[in-house]
């Protein structure tokens, strides 16, 4: 009897640890069912809110914008009041912007020991415009992407070199605003008043004690991060990404020929003002306001781009259309500039992408 019963204590045993054992297995199974979906659904919404988000924003501020506009009006503009001839003429500046840019991109590959062809950087440089139409700030990491793929680049040497350019645009960018303000200060600070934005209270928010707290703050983040990189072997995975992306940064410092890389920057920016600029002469209400106003217009843009939103759609026309109201143009006509200009220089970045996207999937065929 005892071994009877000690034979079904051990079965029972058995069958117990067999049941827990297969539980363990369907939780484990269940739970790596579970992340898996919740993973997928994390990054629907992350796409969902890169993609969403910034149209929506854009849809919002234009529709503000345009909701009393009757649509006769704009097809009236564009059919009777627009020269075309002046539009088509600003558009080869929109292309000569992104070539030289493409080009001052090689020539600061090249002594980081990258030398991919022309051609490429140009389709890269294409697409990461047309690109950012759809998820801004995209484009950046995605013409990197096209070098690595295309010319075999390393991708984090090429997003260092993308980042000083950024660097030295910036620069530029700030350098021609202090000028055009200074000219015109009495325009910006209407500007400012029509936008809601009181200078006194920008400027003095902060005092001295605030400036030198933010300061340390600042500085103590950058010793605690540098703290953390030395402390923890996490970073030490990255030691060839940093060293990749410092030699990008440090490129510009041994380019071949630095004057040519100034040119080459202010021929951008050159560039981009007179694509802007000859649009002024499509219409009679804006060709009489000249190139000081079309400066500050275009200044003013160019920040309002710095909203996530596709090509800045929304922002740029809002920002554009007051200072156009500023130097005395109707409100009706000023918005409906705005939209007719902006709408076709979007388009020509789009067209840019997709011949771009095509020459690239012909190029096994040496077609482009």
């Amino acid at each position: 009897m005892r071994c009877s019963n000690r034979s079904k204590s051990v079965v029972r045993g058995t069958f117990l640890a067999l049941l827990l054992s297969f539980s363990l297995i369907l939780c484990t199974f269940a739970r790596q069912r579970y992340e898996k979906k919740f993973i997928r659904d994390v990054q629907r919404i992350r796409k969902f809110i890169k993609i969403g988000v910034p149209l929506a924003l854009a849809a919002g501020i234009l529709w503000w914008m345009y909701r009393g506009i009757r649509w006769e009006e704009l097809t009236d503009a564009v059919s009777h009041k627009m020269s075309w001839s002046w539009m088509l003429l600003s558009l080869p500046f929109g292309v000569l912007a992104q070539v030289l840019r493409a080009v001052r991109w090689r020539q600061v590959l090249v002594p980081a020991g990258e030398r991919p062809r022309l051609s490429t950087c140009t389709h890269a440089v294409f697409l990461s415009y047309a690109s950012s139409l759809v998820v801004p700030r995209v484009g950046e990491v995605l013409r990197c992407g096209v070098l690595k793929r295309y010319e075999g680049t390393n991708f984090s040497c090429c997003v260092g070199t993308v980042v000083t350019e950024r660097i030295i645009d910036t620069v530029l960018v700030l350098l021609l605003s202090l000028l055009t303000f200074l000219t015109q200060v009495p325009v910006f600070l209407d500007f400012f008043r029509h936008t809601g934005v009181s200078t006194g209270s920008l400027f003095g928010r902060f005092t001295a004690t605030g400036w030198v707290v933010t300061v340390a703050c600042g500085l103590l983040a950058v010793l605690c991060v540098w703290l953390v990189s030395r402390r923890f072997q996490f970073f030490s995975k990255t030691k060839s990404f940093v060293s990749d992306l410092k030699s990008g940064l440090l490129s510009v410092r041994e380019v071949e020929s630095p004057l040519l890389f100034l040119v080459y920057s202010v021929g951008i920016w050159a560039s981009y003002y007179l694509h802007f600029y000859l649009t002024f002469f499509c219409f009679d209400f804006t060709a009489g306001l000249g190139s000081l106003a079309a400066l500050v217009a275009f200044v003013v843009g160019t920040f309002a781009v710095l909203v996530p939103t596709p090509n800045g759609a929304g922002s740029w026309h809002f920002a554009v259309k007051t200072v156009l109201v500023l130097y005395g143009v109707g409100q009706t006509d000023a918005v409906l500039y705005v939209l007719i200009v902006h709408t076709i220089q979007t388009l020509l970045v789009a067209l840019l992408g997709v011949w771009s996207s095509a020459c690239l999937a012909l190029r096994r065929n040496k077609v482009c």
